[in-house]
């Protein structure tokens, strides 16, 4: 008995945890877990405490990435880049193309605004070794070389 109440203290601690940090914004179930870990609580505790959190809606990786991708897309960077940065938070199997569609349209319109916004709208010829600068920038950026060789024989 006494058992049984010492755990359910240790998951209302855990929940108070998890709450705080999703007051403050939005987190994917492997950022809880691994902020919550590092205070000590074992991981089928905190298991427990997000399945109860998700089920509930308080959590959820869906609207993590979401989030997350309109502020990387509000930042310009591009899906190849955003989908890396979800991975390594433990959403990248959550769709966020909706976020690029509602901010420019497209990731293409995305990758259009970000080149102007870097280069201005000059349509002057420049050399291989300035095309190859602007590509690099643009993939570091996230955007995969076929869009940015479109992008690149539209403008000069």
């Amino acid at each position: 008995m006494a058992e049984l109440t010492e755990r359910a203290g240790i998951q209302a601690e855990i929940k108070e945890a998890c709450l705080r940090y999703l007051m403050r914004r939005e987190h994917s179930r492997h950022e809880l877990l691994q902020k919550v870990a590092a205070k000590g609580f074992l991981k089928s505790d905190i298991d427990y405490v997000i399945d109860a959190l998700a089920e509930h809606g308080l959590q959820s990786d869906v609207r993590f990435a979401e989030s997350y991708a309109r502020s990387r897309i509000h930042k310009g960077f591009g899906p190849l880049r955003i989908k890396a940065e979800l991975q390594q938070r433990g959403a990248g199997d959550c769709y966020f193309d909706m976020a690029v569609e509602d901010i420019a349209g497209s990731w293409r319109e995305l990758l259009a605004q970000i080149y102007e916004k870097k280069y201005g709208s000059d349509d002057a010829d420049f050399d291989i070794k300035e095309q190859l600068k602007r590509s690099r920038f643009l993939q570091q950026r996230g955007f995969s070389t076929d869009m940015i060789r479109e992008l690149l024989q539209n403008v000069s």
